[in-house]
């Protein structure tokens, strides 16, 4: 197959669910560190949490804030895509709902509510 085809196809919406799925679980895996970081500092004292805030509101070192914040975001949408598809392929398994219909429109549906959910949640991290 040369690249031409291969740039020509369109992938249904499930293929982009279950693709993005595995990304998710990825960028999760990876952000891990950051993750612990912000549990560990904004639960040990008050100070550890003063700082915690100041890096998401003025930066560290040579990264802004908005940076820190963006990778916050980064992870809301992984988990959130992560949960809800996860959530989908509970569904699937346990009713055996698995037509194409149901998988197009429950694709759709998984995507739609990830992103609403995470630009919801990004409003409320930016603003």
């Amino acid at each position: 197959m040369r690249l031409i085809d291969a740039l020509g196809y369109r992938l249904p919406p499930a293929g982009i669910v279950s693709i993005l799925h595995r990304v998710s679980g990825i960028l999760m895996f990876a952000l891990m560190p950051f993750i612990i970081w912000m549990f560990d500092n904004s639960l040990t004292s008050e100070i550890s949490y003063a700082k915690f805030t100041a890096v998401f509101a003025s930066g560290a070192k040579f990264l802004p804030g908005w940076f820190f914040k963006l990778i916050a975001l980064g992870l809301i949408w992984a988990y959130l895509h992560h949960f809800i598809a996860g959530l989908r392929h509970l569904w699937m398994d346990a009713t055996h709902a698995v037509t194409k219909e149901f998988g197009h429109n429950s694709a759709l549906v998984t995507l739609g509510l990830s992103v609403a959910l995470t630009l919801v949640l990004g409003y409320r991290l930016f603003f």
